[in-house]
């Protein structure tokens, strides 16, 4: 499943939606090696072995380095280095941010260095996302925060990307590129 040449591709999606299986098929098309960025920590025994079945699935050509804050570190360290890079997932690592830091602007400096990360990457990178914002108006300050970052950041994620694609079902939907 190889669309045309990218090198930043957004794949959002809801929970359970497809878009992990869909952006780990979207990478085979690349040269191994593969890297995995994983921001997912395991906090508990069930996250632990869904952790542990994922890298089971994804088989040994890939490899996986577990990085739940240090995003821009992790992917200015793997360039040139891999056929391509997956991170998954990128609402995790906001969630992280915000349950680490205050509520100031150390979340949106983060989002920023990413960004600028992203600007000058030369190994192709796939982001894959939960898009969070066709539910309610969450009730509380900080589940309202989380949206408005997610929503801003998988915006100007949108626009440096050459392919963004939402997952339904198991189904993508180009919303840009090919």
């Amino acid at each position: 499943m190889m669309t045309d040449p990218f090198r930043l591709a957004l794949i959002l999606g809801g929970a359970k939606s497809g878009k992990s299986r869909y952006g780990l098929s979207l990478a085979q098309g690349f040269p191994a090696p593969r890297l995995l960025v994983a921001t997912g920590e395991a906090r508990d025994a069930e996250m632990a072995a869904r952790i542990a079945r994922h890298r089971l699935e994804r088989g040994p050509e890939w490899e996986t380095r577990e990085e739940p804050l240090n995003l821009k570190d992790a992917l200015t360290a793997s360039q040139g280095r891999y056929g391509v890079i997956v991170v998954d997932c990128l609402t995790l690592w906001l969630s992280n941010l915000m349950l680490r830091e205050d509520q100031g602007s150390g979340i949106e400096a983060e989002c920023l260095q990413l960004l600028e990360v992203l600007k000058n990457t030369s190994t192709p990178a796939i982001f894959i996302s939960n898009e969070v914002g066709w539910g309610i108006v969450p009730e509380n300050a900080l589940a309202r925060a989380f949206r408005d970052r997610a929503g801003r950041l998988h915006q100007c994620l949108a626009q440096l990307s050459d392919l963004v694609v939402l997952v339904a079902a198991g189904l993508p939907l180009t919303l840009k590129g090919s």
